[in-house]
C-alpha cells in the first residue's frame, strides 16, 4: 500500500477539507481522468482497491496514472482506553482531496473502456467523481450541467 517512507513529523493535526483544488485540477500525463466533486480525506486502501479495478479492467493494457498520494498520518487510540496520556498511535495514511482535483489518469486506450474502467474506480472512492477527457478542462462543469434555462420576463410589457 501507498505510504512515505520518510516524513519530518510523525503525526499531523487534521486541517481543514474546505476549498477547491488549485494544483493537480488538470489533466496531465492521459487521455481521460477521474475528477473529485467533493472535498476528503482518501485512504490508501481505497486508492489501491480504485487501482486494483482500473487494472483488472483494462487488462493491464494502457497506462494509468494515480495522481493523489497518501501522506498524511492520521492516529487512533485503542478501544476502550481512558482519555488523555497523549495521542494514539499512526493508524492509517490518507490523502487530502479538495473539489476538482484530478485522482486518476488512463491513456492509450479507448474511450469506452477508459470510462467504463474509471467508473468502477469510482464505486471503490467514498466520494462523488465526473468522467473527463483531455479536452474539457477539471474544474469546469460537464456540458449537460452548464444548459441554463430561459426564464420569462415577469413583469416587463412590450411597447
Amino acid at each position: 500500500m501507498l505510504q512515505p517512507k520518510r516524513i519530518k513529523y510523525r503525526k499531523q493535526q487534521r486541517g481543514r477539507r474546505k476549498g477547491r483544488a488549485v494544483a493537480g485540477s488538470a489533466i496531465v500525463f492521459g487521455e481521460y481522468g477521474l475528477v473529485s466533486l467533493d472535498n476528503a480525506w482518501i485512504t490508501a486502501r481505497q486508492i489501491e482497491a480504485a487501482r486494483r479495478a482500473i487494472t483488472h479492467h483494462l487488462k493491464r493494457g494502457g497506462q494509468i496514472w494515480i495522481r493523489v498520494f497518501p501522506d498524511k498520518p492520521v492516529t487512533a487510540k485503542p478501544a476502550e482506553t481512558r482519555q488523555g496520556s497523549g495521542k494514539g498511535a499512526v493508524d492509517h495514511w490518507v490523502a487530502v482531496v479538495r473539489r476538482g482535483r484530478v485522482l486518476f489518469e488512463v491513456g492509450d486506450i479507448k474511450d469506452d473502456l477508459a470510462k467504463e474502467a474509471l467508473r468502477l474506480a469510482a464505486h471503490k472512492l467514498p466520494i462523488a467523481t465526473r468522467f473527463v477527457a483531455k479536452g474539457a478542462e477539471a474544474g469546469e462543469p460537464a456540458a449537460e450541467e452548464t444548459a441554463v434555462r430561459e426564464l420569462p420576463a415577469v413583469g416587463v410589457e412590450k411597447a
